[in-house]
């Protein structure tokens, strides 16, 4: 259902520093390739009174991942090309290979190596070098779906790519984007600043929210490929200009990067080389967003209708949220009018697939999907079924079936009546992983649960364990190196025929399948 008028767009300008509350942030709209209207508003930081101006330097975060494809279809040719070199990168990885192509589209199958900074013991602000990342991707022993078959966001893929560029020619990843994207673009500001300790600009990050304050972002982690880049709103302007400009060059580098993507089974794909496709007041949209703590950026652009938008905040609100509300107001669509869901939704399944907790929770706007890293807001499309333009869940007997066309999935759920107390000294215990080599520690006393990982990064902080359903328990992580935090992973208990707990298998969406047998 939709709204009765849309907004114009000078208005939903001026309403974003209220809908999306934070100490400061900067978005622009173009068509036709040329600036419409733009704002910078309030503080890149709070304490040192630094106004937000349009050359603010900001972190795009993964935005940068298109910029990595960019570079590789531009001074490589193609990322067959890189194939014969990815064993060396991955030499104890069992099973077939995902080609690079595949890791460009995220359909490697392969973990997302900060999900598993989790497991490995890290906390949120210690510092993770720039060579702590290589080892551990090395050390992969297995993936959670063969390549090509589904899609899961995996930073691994792309921290490899600059890698394997620099084996095969090289150059460093900076240099490339300098000469393929930043110059022709007109990027003049963009920088390359892998370690996230220290900002450009001296702008701040904010942690927190309307109701606890904002806090600056203490961060640590060196990444390069997989995100990196920082750049100011002049600076992504002209990007957006230029997509523009060479919209007609069938060899345009951006025209190559959004070309359309299927799976190994010829099922299109919503993801290739770096780009999320999506739909945006009905309109086809290739994008991506960007996240750190204490920073959020979203970048949108609809080729068809010519109109581009670009959102980044010093804070964490949802730049996508933004960028979208933006978009539609760009485009002239109304903003949507939800209508309220059949009674029934509310409730929990386990989704055999994947080994993950699916949660519903119905809300005034709609029901919202606790599956993935966050939420999806689903509608009511009909009696019985649930849907948005990726997600549809429709009832069938006592379960659901829940097709994702992003992930490449369509399962049926299994319901998984909610247990809210449960002897956690069952499971107290030593457990070991059999991917890493780590250990997870469950502690029980007085009713709570918590969790400790140690691994190759050390000791993590103590996180709650809930118990969720019959031998299923949910762990919940809300901080971590990398933004957004995986959420909830779910922990289901593996028994002998004894009854007695001899391991669990432990996986979030961006993380699945982790064996953990049980030491004592």
């Amino acid at each position: 259902m939709a709204g009765q008028n849309p907004l114009p767009l000078d208005l939903a300008l001026d309403l974003l520093p209220r809908r999306f509350p934070g100490p400061g942030g900067v978005a622009v709209v173009l068509r036709d390739g040329k600036e419409v209207a733009a704002r910078a508003w309030g503080y890149a930081g709070l304490e040192s009174h630094r106004p937000m101006t349009r050359q603010t330097r900001l972190p795009i975060c993964s935005i940068s991942k298109q910029f990595t494809c960019g570079a590789l279809l531009a001074e490589v040719g193609e990322p067959e090309a890189l194939d014969p070199l990815l064993p060396g990168f991955l030499p104890t990885l069992e099973g077939p290979l995902p080609p690079v192509r595949r890791m460009c589209h995220n359909q490697s199958g392969l973990r997302d190596y900060w999900a598993m900074t989790v497991v490995e013991g890290a906390k949120a602000e210690q510092t993770f070098g720039s060579g702590d990342a290589l080892p551990m991707i090395a050390a992969t022993r297995s993936g959670h779906f063969a390549p090509g078959m589904g899609y899961s966001y995996c930073n691994a893929n792309y921290r490899l790519l600059p890698e394997l560029i620099r084996k095969a020619t090289g150059q460093e990843l900076e240099d490339l984007y300098r000469r393929h994207i930043w110059g022709p673009a007109g990027m003049r500001t963009a920088v390359l600043t892998a370690n996230t300790r220290h900002p450009e600009d001296g702008v701040t990050g904010y942690e927190g929210n309307e109701a606890t304050g904002y806090f600056p972002g203490d961060n640590g982690i060196y990444w390069v490929g997989d995100a990196g880049i920082s750049a100011s709103l002049d600076d992504m302007l002209a990007y957006e200009a230029w997509i523009d400009a060479t919209r007609d060059d069938p060899a345009g580098l951006y025209r190559r990067l959004s070309a359309p993507v299927t799976f190994a089974d010829g099922t299109p794909a919503l993801y290739g080389f770096g780009l999320a496709h999506e739909v945006v007041g009905g309109v086809a949209v290739t994008g991506h967003g960007g996240a750190l703590r204490g920073f959020r950026a979203q970048r949108m652009h609809a080729a068809e209708a010519r109109v581009s938008v670009v959102v980044m905040f010093n804070h964490e609100a949802s730049a996508h949220d933004a960028a979208a509300f933006l978009m539609r107001a760009a485009l002239g669509q109304p903003e949507p009018a939800w209508q309220a869901p059949e009674p029934g939704w509310e409730g929990q399944w386990l989704c055999p697939t994947t080994g993950l907790i699916a949660r519903l929770e119905p809300e005034a706007e709609g029901v919202k999907l606790h599956f993935a890293t966050g939420p999806e807001v689903l509608c009511q499309q009909e009696p019985g079924v649930l849907a948005s333009e990726e997600t549809r869940i429709e009832r069938q007997g006592d379960g659901l079936r829940m097709r994702r066309r992003r992930d490449n999935l369509d399962t049926l759920l299994q319901p998984l009546p909610v247990v809210e107390t449960a002897d956690g000294g069952a499971i107290a215990g030593e457990y070991r992983c059999g991917e890493t080599g780590g250990t997870l520690r469950l502690e029980a006393r007085d009713g709570a649960v918590f969790a400790l990982f140690t691994g190759r990064l050390g000791q993590g902080r103590m996180e709650p364990v809930l118990p969720a359903g019959r031998d299923v328990w949910l762990l919940r992580t809300r901080r971590s190196m990398d933004a957004p935090a995986p959420g909830d992973w779910t922990l289901r208990l593996r028994r002998d025929a004894q009854g007695a707990v001899t391991g669990l298998i432990l996986g979030c969406w961006l993380a699945r399948g982790l064996d953990f047998t049980r030491l004592a």
